[in-house]
């Protein structure tokens, strides 16, 4: 697999460097909702992604899990020609918040070149991430926050807009 490029690992480190403060605007935004917000990271995830190949990348199918939701399970048994009940027990486990999870990292999907062998049967999480694009951005600040940690994308959203 692809190892990330020496500029997503500084803004990785700048991500963890600036995490409390950066932390700590987004919450704030989470509380005063501001007008501009999902206009803001709308903007800054369309420069971003403009130039940006996740696939140099795959930090987030390298480290993290998305949430299976039983149609992404039922979806990607039938794609993988596996039993759903044969999906779970091979690769998911509940957490602690009792939604499916990977049971390891990387997902079991990445191959070498870091695309995903079930693209098209994804997992909603995965379709959506990094969630920097969506509507009432202020309900997934602490997400965000987070995600600048996995994700260099949003460590370079989230700075360009708590520094603008």
């Amino acid at each position: 697999m692809k190892d990330l490029a020496a500029s997503d690992k500084e803004l990785l480190a700048l991500a963890q460097t600036n995490f409390r403060v950066n932390q700590q605007k987004l919450r704030k935004w989470n509380k005063q909702k501001p007008k501009d917000l999902d206009q803001r990271f709308n903007n800054a995830h369309q420069t971003e992604f403009a130039k940006r190949d996740c696939l140099s990348c795959a930090n987030c199918c390298k480290t993290t899990s998305p949430i299976f939701r039983q149609a992404d399970i039922r979806r990607m048994a039938k794609a993988l020609r596996i039993k759903e009940n044969q999906l779970v027990a091979q690769y998911l486990k509940l957490d602690e918040d009792d939604d499916y999870v990977l049971q390891t990292s990387p997902c079991f999907n990445l191959l070498p070149d870091n695309t995903c062998a079930v693209y098209e049967d994804r997992p909603l999480a995965c379709r959506e991430y990094p969630h920097t694009d969506r509507k009432n951005m202020y309900q997934i600040m602490d997400l965000t926050a987070q995600n600048t940690l996995i994700c260099p994308a949003v460590a370079s959203i989230v700075e360009k807009i708590v520094n603008s």
